[in-house]
């Protein structure tokens, strides 16, 4: 059995989840997401123009991204929404509403491992990525083996009604980019403290921006 198949996520229990996190949620993954967020702003402004953030939530990187870029928001809960800032809508994220080739770069940070169909999600990125440009994630990387591995399976049930997941193994977004032949991984980075998310990138063929590297960059958390 695959890890698609444990403890599915579904609409109604993420939206869920997300309004009874709305109220508090700066205040209690703010400094914990931190370094992710810094991470992955750095890497969507080496790329900059038409900045796509899918799971914008309650707007907190909103301020850190230069103001030359333009940036446009999105995610699945009103609640969230109502304490973001201008330039977001209430839209499914595997379900876009915006043209193909939209985007120069689409960020989603601790995104993936919260929608039904991840896979979906990607697809929709790509879709809505302009050639040259760049997905930026900051995800939940599952443990492959050992104490780790076993405490996300026994812990996944109460993630579940949390919201997101805790199973989900880097094979999935490798498998991904691999049925994709215009997308590249180009960078996949351990985030501080503990290394149990990472800065992953992906490349969409086609554009300058794809031809800077040759080999994906694979780091540990520092």
């Amino acid at each position: 059995m695959t890890d698609t198949s444990f403890h599915a996520l579904d609409k109604e229990t993420i939206t869920k989840a997300y309004a009874r996190w709305a109220p508090v949620y700066d205040l209690v993954f703010g400094a914990v997401f931190e370094r992710g967020r810094e991470a992955a702003i750095a890497a969507a402004e080496q790329i900059g123009g038409r900045i796509l953030e899918v799971g914008v939530g309650t707007g907190i990187s909103l301020p850190d991204y230069s103001p030359t870029n333009r940036i446009c928001g999105v995610d699945i809960s009103e609640p969230m929404l109502q304490k973001a800032m201008e330039r977001v809508w209430v839209m499914d994220a595997e379900h876009l509403r915006f043209p193909d080739d939209s985007f120069d770069v689409v960020v989603a940070q601790y995104v993936i491992t919260t929608v039904p169909n991840p896979e979906a999600t990607l697809d929709e990125f790509a879709r809505v990525l302009k050639p040259g440009g760049e997905i930026v994630l900051v995800s939940r990387v599952g443990a492959e083996a050992g104490l780790r591995k076993a405490l996300e399976k026994w812990f996944a049930p109460a993630a579940r009604k949390l919201g997101w997941r805790t199973e989900f193994s880097f094979q999935r977004y490798a498998r991904w980019a691999d049925r994709h032949d215009g997308m590249r991984l180009v960078e996949r980075r351990a985030m501080p403290p503990f290394g149990h998310f990472s800065l992953i990138r992906f490349t969409k063929l086609g554009g300058a921006g794809a031809q800077r590297s040759d080999q994906p960059q694979l780091r540990a958390a520092g």
